[in-house]
């Protein structure tokens, strides 16, 4: 590949990452207003038993897509049939796997809620499995094709402010189903907007009838995919199922909500997924493996740069945050403060595997599933150590976090080591600048956090953007080169259209 080439992967991937950040902040405004309804207008109980059945349904959606939704780059990159025949493939094995989790939940609803009764609409929660694989197949087909866009739509803007209006309306009308069914209501109206814009780019299916033998062998071939991602998924839930397991729905529901307002940074991440996907299998059809190392070093900064920030903003005045929530939910700060170290932590793995799942398939399973029993271990060992001592409840409910912020560091230096050495070159997207703007950020932060009680507001209305602006300035004025400031400059409308060569 040419430099131009190298050049036009980097402006694809900011541009990606560009459409998305967007979409961040969109979904950061759209999601505030449920962490409130849910906080405050049900409390941390039903918040928890809430939590607890998503985790559940959620896995089974991931599980349904067999991996597709990294797979389907490179099936439509290796693939002489028509691209609307191969994704159409993949929307009905999706479809199937997706009644048969549904089947199997609905038969045994007592796996989604297992410490409470099954009453009312519960059982009937995993009819929505199918939407969100649809959803995610769709979007993994419109993001070949480099359109990032309807991503934004559907997880950014339909998604949380169908289930934020929902759930506030459902307070009043169904109020222990209410956060199930805002929760089924969003994941529908998702599902709208991610296949409508599937269908205009793709089409439909004309002359199409499904390869059942290539469909399992699509599956087949998918298996470490749907196992990186189910791990990759459970290394940040896990955590939430083991203290269902430990500790009354009151605990799961604190730490849900700080989960959430963690999965912030976590959602900033995975702005470039999208696109990072198409980008690295179109250098590997090349055998270009400097430029993979070149993508994953550059975007592995970027992701690295935005979470850290995001991180400092809202974990220094943690107490101020959560209590936004709710006063109950200000128990939750330290998790808080541990799951967002951990998604800085878990950034350089999480980029690492997106070339690692097509260069070295099993190896990224089983670092995956190793460090996840790993995290499982710690999580028991430090809640079981925690209560032999009489630590209060609230720090032993922080202990799954502490395991998950250890486990992601692991995991995010033997990945990179990994690659390394497949690629043969540098990989790790960490730059000195990042801890001078980190310590900068903490010296302002910390005289916010030093202010009377009575003026916690200042630490949220003028400590978060003081914090934010000390730590962006340091890293925009000596950590950003030509290449990173891409992501901030609009391309010529020309490269904007682009879609990936051999497109049908």
């Amino acid at each position: 590949m040419s430099e131009a080439g190298g050049k036009a992967d980097i402006a694809a991937l900011a541009k990606g990452g560009r459409t998305n950040v967007g979409g961040f902040v969109l979904r950061l405004i759209a999601r505030l207003p449920f962490l409130f309804i849910a906080g405050r207008l049900y409390g941390p109980d039903l918040v928890g038993r809430f939590a607890l059945a998503v985790v559940v349904v959620e896995l089974a959606a991931l599980l349904a897509t067999l991996g597709l939704k990294r797979g389907l780059a490179q099936a439509l990159a290796n693939t002489d049939r028509p691209h609307v025949h191969v994704v159409w493939d993949a929307m009905a094995l999706a479809f199937v796997m997706s009644l048969i989790a549904s089947a199997v939940l609905i038969a045994f609803p007592q796996v989604m809620y297992p410490d409470s009764v099954v009453k009312g609409l519960d059982r009937f929660l995993p009819c929505i499995i199918f939407a969100i694989a649809w959803s995610d197949v769709s979007l993994a087909a419109l993001a070949y094709r480099l359109n990032i866009k309807a991503t934004v739509t559907a997880r950014a803007v339909v998604e949380p402010w169908t289930i934020s209006i929902a759930a506030w309306v459902m307070s009043y009308v169904s109020f222990h189903d209410g956060l199930v069914l805002s929760y089924v209501a969003s994941m529908a109206a998702a599902m709208i907007a991610s296949v409508i814009p599937f269908v205009r780019s793709y089409g439909l299916p004309y002359g199409w009838s499904p390869r059942i033998s290539e469909l399992f062998t699509l599956a087949r071939r998918n298996v470490p995919l749907a196992g990186a991602d189910a791990i990759e998924w459970a290394t940040r839930n896990v955590d939430r199922f083991i203290l269902g397991l430990l500790f009354e729905p009151r605990i799961v529901g604190i730490y849900f909500m700080a989960q959430q307002v963690s999965s912030l940074p976590q959602k900033l991440k995975t702005s470039f997924e999208p696109v990072l996907g198409p980008v690295i299998s179109r250098s590997l059809a090349d055998d270009n493996y400097k430029a993979v190392a070149n993508q994953v070093r550059q975007v592995g900064f970027w992701t690295i740069a935005a979470q850290a920030g995001i991180a400092l903003a809202l974990s220094i005045p943690g107490e101020a945050v959560m209590g936004m929530v709710g006063p109950e939910f200000v128990a939750g700060t330290a998790a808080l403060g541990f799951l967002l170290t951990a998604e800085v932590l878990a950034s350089t793995g999480t980029v690492c595997e997106s070339a690692l799942v097509y260069v070295a398939r099993m190896r990224n399973l089983m670092i995956s599933l190793t460090m996840l029993g790993v995290q499982i271990a710690l999580s028991f060992a430090l809640i079981l150590a925690m209560r032999s001592q009489h630590w209060p409840i609230d720090y032993q409910a922080a202990g799954p976090a502490v395991a998950l912020m250890v486990s992601v560091t692991i995991t995010s230096l033997i990945k990179a080591l990994v690659l390394k050495r497949v690629l043969k070159a540098p990989v790790s997207g960490y730059r000195w600048p990042l801890v001078w703007a980190a310590l900068a950020a903490i010296l302002i932060g910390t005289i916010f956090t030093s202010l009377p009680r009575n003026m916690e507001w200042a630490e949220l209305v003028i400590g978060i953007p003081a914090i934010a602006a000390t730590y962006l300035f340091i890293i925009w004025r000596w950590a950003f080169g030509p290449e990173d400031r891409t992501l901030f400059r609009k391309l010529p409308r020309g490269d904007e259209e682009a879609q990936p060569a051999g497109t049908n």
